[in-house]
C-alpha cells in the first residue's frame, strides 16, 4: 500500500513537473489564499491581545466609581455664578466597604489640579490624592524610589510620588528624590517616580493624565473639597468630595453580583444620577467575545483568496485531463480501474494544494509581520491559523479535484485510446 501511494506521488510530481510554469501559477492561488487567512488572523489576534491587556491593566476584580456630572435642563442662559455639588462622596466609601462581604477593600480617589514650583519652574500638575492601596490595584512600575506607604497617611507630612511625565516637566535634569516641591500653597517631598500610562483611546485608563499622587488626607486638608473656575462672564463652583473610587472583590464569580448591589445602593443615595459604574471584567468578556468575532471575519473575508485558488486547481485538471485523454486510455487497457485514476488526480491537486500551503505558512506570518512595521497595529501568529490554513487549503485542493478526477475515470478507454 505504500509503494502504490509513493508511486501516485512520484508520477503526480512528474506530470505536475512537465509543467513548471502553470503548476506555479495555480499554486500562488493556493499560496496568496492561505498567507491572507494566517495575516488576517494574525493581526486580528494581536488586537484581540492588545485590547484585552490593556482592559486587564484596570483588574479584572475591580469595580470603579466615577463622579460625574447629573443631566440638568440649563437653558435659562443667565450668568453662572452657584455651586454645583454633585459625585461621589465619602460616605460611599464606607457604605460600600461595610455592606459586602465579598469587598476586600476599598481605594477613594481624590483629583485637583494644581501648579506646582520647583524654583524657577512652574508646571500645572493632576494632583491624585489616594491611599497606598491605589498602587496595589493599579501597578504602575516605580522607575525611583518608592510608591505612598502607610506611613505616609499618618500626620500631616507631605510626601508625592510624580509620575514619569510629571518629574520631566518639573525636575527636567535636576536630583529627583529628595527634593521639596511647591504644589498649590503647601509643599511636598518627592518621595518616587513611577512610569506614566497613557490611554490609547480604546479605554480610558484610572491614571492616564496623572502627574502627582499624594496621601488622600493631605489633599482634603490642604485643598479641600471646593474648586473655582472663573470664565469670561461666569464663576462655576464645584464640590466634589470624590472623583473615582475603586471597588476590589475578593473573586472573579463575586464581581458581576457585586458591582450590581454596588449600583442598586447607589442608585438609591444617589437619584440624581451624578456617578457611573464600570467593570473592567464585563469589558474583558465583551473585548473577547467581539476580537474573536472579527478574528473569525477578518480570516472568513481571507479565506475567499483560498477558494479562488481551488478553482484555480479544478480549472488547470480539468486541462490535464483533456490534455492526457491517451495517457488515461492507456492505463485503463493495462487494467488500471477507475479507482487509480480518481486517486491518481486526487493525489496531484493534493500536491498542488499542499505545497502551495506549506510555501503560504511562511509567506503568511511575513505578511503579518510587514503589516505590523507598515501600520503599527500589533500582530501575533496563532498556531492554529497554519494548522487550520495549511488544512483548508488542502481540503480545497482535493475538492476541487475530485470533479477532473471523477471526469478522467469515467472516459470510455477505447475512445481515450482513439484520442489524438
Amino acid at each position: 500500500m505504500r509503494s502504490v501511494w509513493l508511486r501516485n506521488v512520484t508520477i503526480g510530481a512528474k506530470s505536475l513537473l512537465l509543467h513548471r510554469m502553470r503548476s506555479l501559477l495555480t499554486m500562488l492561488g493556493v499560496v496568496f489564499g492561505v498567507a491572507a487567512v494566517i495575516a488576517m488572523l494574525s493581526v486580528g489576534e494581536g488586537a484581540r491581545r492588545d485590547a484585552l491587556a490593556e482592559l486587564a491593566k484596570l483588574g479584572p476584580r475591580n469595580v470603579i466609581l466615577h463622579s460625574q456630572k447629573a443631566v440638568e435642563d440649563d437653558s435659562s442662559g443667565t450668568v453662572r455664578k452657584r455651586m454645583d455639588v454633585y459625585g461621589l462622596r465619602y460616605e460611599d466609601d464606607l457604605r460600600i466597604a461595610e455592606s459586602f462581604p465579598d469587598v476586600l477593600r476599598t481605594v477613594p480617589v481624590k483629583e485637583v489640579r494644581k501648579r506646582a514650583w520647583l524654583g524657577t519652574r512652574n508646571l500645572e500638575l493632576l494632583v491624585v490624592g489616594t491611599t497606598p492601596g491605589w498602587f496595589d490595584l493599579v501597578q504602575r512600575p516605580v522607575l525611583a524610589g518608592r510608591v505612598l506607604t502607610a506611613d505616609d497617611t499618618r500626620g500631616p507630612a507631605g510626601a508625592v510620588v510624580l509620575t514619569e511625565h510629571g518629574a520631566r516637566g518639573l525636575l527636567a535634569g535636576a536630583h529627583t528624590i529628595g527634593q521639596s516641591v511647591r504644589i498649590g500653597g503647601s509643599y511636598f517631598e518627592v518621595v518616587g517616580i513611577v512610569q506614566s500610562e497613557r490611554s490609547s483611546g480604546s479605554t480610558q485608563m484610572p491614571d492616564s493624565d496623572v502627574d502627582a499622587y499624594i496621601p488622600i488626607h493631605v489633599a482634603r486638608e490642604r485643598f479641600g473639597d471646593t474648586t473655582v473656575e472663573r470664565t469670561a462672564g461666569s464663576t462655576v463652583r464645584e464640590r466634589v468630595e470624590l472623583h473615582r473610587l475603586i471597588v476590589e472583590i475578593d473573586d472573579f464569580e463575586s464581581v458581576e453580583p457585586t458591582a450590581a448591589g454596588i449600583e442598586a445602593m447607589m442608585r438609591h443615595h444617589h437619584p440624581k444620577g451624578d456617578y457611573d459604574v464600570y467593570v473592567p471584567l464585563a469589558l474583558l468578556r465583551q473585548a473577547e467575545t467581539q476580537q474573536r468575532i472579527w478574528s473569525w471575519t477578518l480570516g472568513s473575508i481571507a479565506g475567499i483568496s483560498l477558494i479562488v485558488g481551488g478553482i484555480g486547481i479544478m480549472n488547470i485538471m480539468l486541462s490535464s485531463v483533456t490534455e492526457r485523454t491517451r495517457e488515461i486510455g492507456v492505463r485503463r487497457a493495462l487494467g488500471a480501474k477507475k479507482k487509480h485514476i480518481v486517486l491518481q488526480f486526487l493525489t496531484e491537486t493534493a500536491l498542488l494544494s499542499g505545497a502551495g500551503g506549506i510555501v503560504g505558512t511562511i509567506v503568511g506570518p511575513a505578511l503579518a509581520f510587514a503589516i505590523e512595521g507598515v501600520s503599527g497595529m500589533s500582530a501575533e501568529v496563532p498556531l492554529y491559523s497554519v494548522v487550520l490554513s495549511v488544512g483548508i487549503s488542502v481540503s480545497i485542493g482535493v475538492l476541487f479535484g475530485i470533479y477532473p478526477a471523477a471526469r478522467a475515470a469515467d472516459l470510455d478507454p477505447i475512445t481515450a485510446l482513439r484520442h489524438e
